[in-house]
């Protein structure tokens, strides 16, 4: 078999692809041309018969990140569509913490967001949400979903491997000092049911039932 033979054939896609495998080992400070050449295989100039330059990649990336998002159809009742794309996406951005920080970030939107966006407005003003309405629970929603997924990448502890407990004991803080502290992660912990992780659910309830209040206000 020739050299050209042996040659990776490259595609947008697969370059995309080999750019989440390199943010995922190395964050997103990780990527670039070279990085993802590398992964490849290939020289990174090779990539820019593909890919325009290293914004072109990370835009890319960014709209890869918005197209793993669960985006309920059209028609969708709003409480239960948002409701499933906010799971949705916390998953996603757990699976992948460096697109925390560049999803509503590039100067270029992709049609991926777009798409996105236009979706979940779609939703709210079917409800009957005002565009400023709309925007506000869109904004107050997705704020939610970040923060939780920013503080979940930066915890000393595995959530999903119940570690709470074991946390809690290696730090316990003194009830003499902190008897409020103390408390809390004794009420908590003490059944032995607790997880970091059903926040989320209990956080996206609170937001929601505010939302639906503001809506038949």
């Amino acid at each position: 078999m020739t050299r050209m033979a042996r040659r990776r054939i490259l595609t947008r896609e697969g370059i995309v692809a080999a750019g989440v495998a390199v943010a995922d080992r190395s964050g997103i400070e990780g990527v670039s041309m070279r990085s993802v050449g590398k992964e490849l295989g290939v020289e990174g100039m090779s990539l820019y018969h593909h890919v325009t330059n290293k914004d072109d990649l990370l835009d890319a990336l960014a709209a890869w990140v918005f197209e793993q998002i669960e985006l309920p159809p059209a028609d969708a009742e709003w409480r239960s569509a948002m409701e499933r794309r906010a799971q949705s996406a916390r998953l996603v951005l757990r699976a992948h913490p460096w697109a925390i920080g560049m999803l509503e970030s590039r100067p270029t939107p992709s049609l991926a967001l777009l798409r996105h966006h236009d979706r979940v407005l779609g939703w709210l003003f079917d409800a009957g949400f005002s565009a400023a309405s709309a925007t506000h629970a869109f904004s107050a929603v997705d704020a939610f979903v970040y923060g939780f997924a920013l503080s979940e990448s930066t915890l000393p502890f595995q959530t999903e491997e119940g570690t709470e407990a074991d946390f809690a004991d290696a730090v316990a803080p003194d009830p003499a000092e902190y008897p409020n502290l103390a408390r809390s992660l004794s009420d908590l912990l003490g059944a032995g049911s607790y997880s970091y992780a059903d926040e989320f659910d209990v956080g996206l309830t609170f937001i929601l039932d505010s939302v639906e209040r503001s809506l038949t206000a």
